[in-house]
């Protein structure tokens, strides 16, 4: 037997090491996570790392029943923390020992744990909660949806409050395990992999996993009848693909649309990098909404978008926000170009690659069809204000500013940013600003006065965005002064159907509507 020796002075270490911190040292965190644009989004004062979810919907009554382990880490001495919620909770404990909790405002859950949480140490906190989704309304909207067969949440930029307590802001990303009980003949449609499937008594549960990063808003419950198709790439990555029983005519353009999802990706995968996650897919409800979202890994997409055929240019647009949007995601969402207009551009390169219409042309074309008094041209993409968040100006215009930065730069060291990017801030947030700093930095350029020109001015710029070639051959306003297009380039059509991808309903004075920018053709 060996005796430790222990010496007064490491007595009195070990004794200031046992004395709590004062209360006083403890405050509560903050009910907003800091965005201007919506300052109830989010909250203040921990960091989320994993979410566990363990629900059971019966699509019936609309009835959703969960319990969430939330994995976080306090970033300062805490007395109290907020989680966002619409549904009302029954329980909750922290580090295992019952908590005091209160819903206060429209979507916040006030939790007081029975013992202070220190800075940096991490903890465990249960939320059990139940309520119908389709009954919370918050500001006057949902983002569930309610169909037939069941339930949908997929909304930007918030979803998660109507179905699970986080912290409900792109800034705070989280891996997902999601486990849904549903009526058997009724599947469960989550993010990332099927990691099994079991029935009893009635109930089959579904299990998935998102094994990166990913933000609350991206997380996504479908509940409902599907035909499903699965595959796998080349390079193992599971697909699966649901489509909605009751999808009517759009059923056949909807299929032929998401089956080629895999062959999307690959070529998205040349232009930005590998892909970042570990599923791959889409999803087609019976939903009444026409817009299509980037939910990670499987996308959401209306019936509406395939309302007049098949159109591939939105699987475009959704798959390349999985390397702008969902791996790099915005700090705030004042930088939504940095997701938009790199989707939007994505579409325009789609375009030169089927022989449709080139980025150029596309680019020509919208600017030409603005005039300099439509409003458009007020709208900045770089920080378009939260009623402009989703305008068309943020998708077309954003594209017009990477026309013109690839018209800057010359196309290898454009594209070499555009494959850099994702992969230098993979699984992180970043600004605009992050974004102009790094092209700078990659290019050695002074670059400052082209993005100002195309994300910050509120007036169309004096000339369209032009190549090298043209741009030593005619005088600034030579170039201005250039008959407009006859007609827009053959892809337009699929691209313009696609403008409601960010039309994401009336919100009220909520800030998440459209703005007024549709009509583009």
């Amino acid at each position: 037997m060996h005796r430790r020796l222990i010496v007064p002075g490491a007595i009195a270490a070990s004794l200031l090491l046992a004395i709590p911190a004062s209360a006083a040292d403890f405050v509560p965190g903050a009910p907003g996570i800091g965005d201007p644009y919506y300052p109830a989004s989010g909250n203040g004062g921990y960091d989320v790392t994993h979410y566990d979810l363990r629900l059971k919907y019966q699509p019936s009554t609309d009835l959703l029943e969960g319990t969430a382990t939330i994995l976080a880490t306090p970033t300062q001495n805490l007395s109290r923390f907020n989680l966002d919620l619409g549904l009302k909770a029954l329980d909750v404990r922290v580090n295992g020992r019952k908590a005091a909790f209160r819903a206060t405002g429209a979507q916040e859950l006030e939790v007081t744990p029975a013992v202070p949480l220190p800075k940096d140490r991490p903890v465990s906190v249960v939320v059990r909660y139940a309520g119908k989704p389709s009954e919370v309304k918050i500001d006057g909207w949902t983002a569930w949806h309610r169909t037939p067969d069941g339930g949908v949440a997929a909304q930007q930029p918030e979803s998660a409050v109507w179905w699970f307590p986080s912290n409900d802001h792109p800034l705070d990303k989280a891996t997902f395990d999601v486990s849904v009980a549903v009526p058997d003949g009724t599947q469960a449609i989550s993010n990332g992999v099927l990691q099994s499937q079991s029935s009893r008594l009635g109930w089959t549960r579904y299990n998935w996993r998102s094994d990166k990063p990913q933000a609350t808003y991206l997380a996504t419950l479908a509940v409902g009848r599907f035909d499903v198709t699965t595959d796998t790439t080349a390079n193992g990555l599971p697909v699966v693909n649901a489509y909605s029983k009751d999808l009517g005519a759009n059923a056949g353009a909807a299929r032929a649309s998401i089956e080629r999802t895999v062959e999307v990706a690959e070529w998205l995968e040349e232009i930005f990098g590998p892909y970042p996650f570990n599923a791959l897919g889409g999803y087609v409800p019976n939903v009444r909404s026409g817009y299509a979202l980037e939910t990670q890994t499987r996308p959401f997409y209306s019936p509406r978008q395939f309302a007049n055929g098949s159109n591939v240019s939105v699987v475009v647009h959704e798959l390349a926000h999985q390397w702008y949007g969902d791996s790099v995601s915005v700090k705030g969402w004042k930088d939504i170009w940095i997701n938009e207009g790199f989707a939007r551009y994505s579409q325009w390169l789609w375009s030169e690659r089927e022989g449709e219409g080139t980025a150029q042309e596309l680019a020509d074309w919208v600017y030409a069809s603005r005039p300099a008094d439509d409003p458009f041209w007020t709208v900045k993409p770089g920080d378009p204000g939260p009623e402009n968040q989703f305008h068309l100006a943020v998708y077309d215009r954003g594209a017009l500013a990477l026309q013109a930065l690839r018209n800057e730069l010359g196309d290898e060291d454009f594209f070499r940013l555009l494959k850099g990017w994702p992969t230098e801030r993979a699984h992180g947030n970043a600004d605009v600003a992050d974004f102009v700093s790094y092209a700078e930095r990659e290019s050695g350029k002074e670059l400052d006065a082209l993005f100002d020109t195309w994300l910050y001015q509120p007036s169309k710029p004096v000339t369209a965005p032009v190549p090298a070639a043209e741009r030593s051959g005619a005088s600034a306003s030579a170039r201005t002064a250039a008959p407009a297009p006859a007609a827009p380039p053959k892809s337009w059509a699929k691209i313009a159907a696609t403008n409601t991808v960010h039309d994401h309903g009336d919100h009220g004075d909520h800030g998440r509507g459209d703005g007024g920018g549709h009509g583009h053709d």
